[in-house]
């Protein structure tokens, strides 16, 4: 890979990750809205509290939030870490997305079903702009975690300083006295004590 390349795939990283927190919390809100409404008497019924299924999305929100952790986890890692984590939230959109077409009839039916046990037979019911949105929002949740698989080996990555101290460098063999002022304050924004 060329130097421009890279240098253009570096420029990817924050639209990719905006892109991929987006979709990942607007399915996660999406999934927790009603993905089914009635017209006429069924609106009443379920307006009225007459019927108990709220016809949301449990498993999309579920998932919408795993993709958003995904993304959270994918800021802070690096390497094959990333990469692994970029995938698990590419998995998660799908099966985001995957729960939302299969709750495109199932979740019609199950409403229809309460309507008919509160007396009203044919209801009108139509697909909320929640639902597509959720939809949507999974689409481009898989989008973003293919391209973050793809591109995150070229992404910048956060400093070697954010490491957890049981990563940083040992500490040096000669007592507090012999070293200079600079090793010292060096020791101790590494998180170590200089003077044990």
């Amino acid at each position: 890979m060329t130097d421009r390349e890279t240098a253009g795939r570096r420029r990817t990283f924050g639209p990719v990750v905006l892109l991929g927190l987006a979709a990942g919390g607007l399915t996660a809100v999406a999934g927790s809205k009603p993905a089914v409404e009635g017209d006429g008497e069924a609106a009443r019924a379920i307006s009225s509290r007459l019927v108990s299924f709220d016809a949301q999305l449990p498993l999309v929100t579920a998932l919408g939030l795993v993709v958003l952790a995904c993304w959270g986890v994918l800021l802070v890692t690096r390497g094959r870490v990333r990469r692994a984590v970029a995938a698990l939230g590419t998995l998660a959109g799908l099966g985001a997305l995957a729960a939302a077409i299969a709750a495109y009839a199932q979740v019609s039916d199950q409403l229809r079903d309460e309507l008919a046990l509160v007396g009203i037979a044919d209801p009108e019911l139509s697909h909320t702009a929640w639902y597509w949105a959720a939809v949507a929002g999974a689409v481009l949740a898989t989008a973003a975690g293919v391209l973050a698989v793809l591109w995150a080996p070229a992404w910048p990555e956060m400093g070697r300083r954010y490491d957890a101290p049981g990563a940083a460098e040992p500490a040096p063999t000669a007592p507090p006295e012999e070293q200079s002022s600079l090793d010292l304050w060096k020791a101790m924004d590494d998180g170590r004590d200089p003077t044990a």
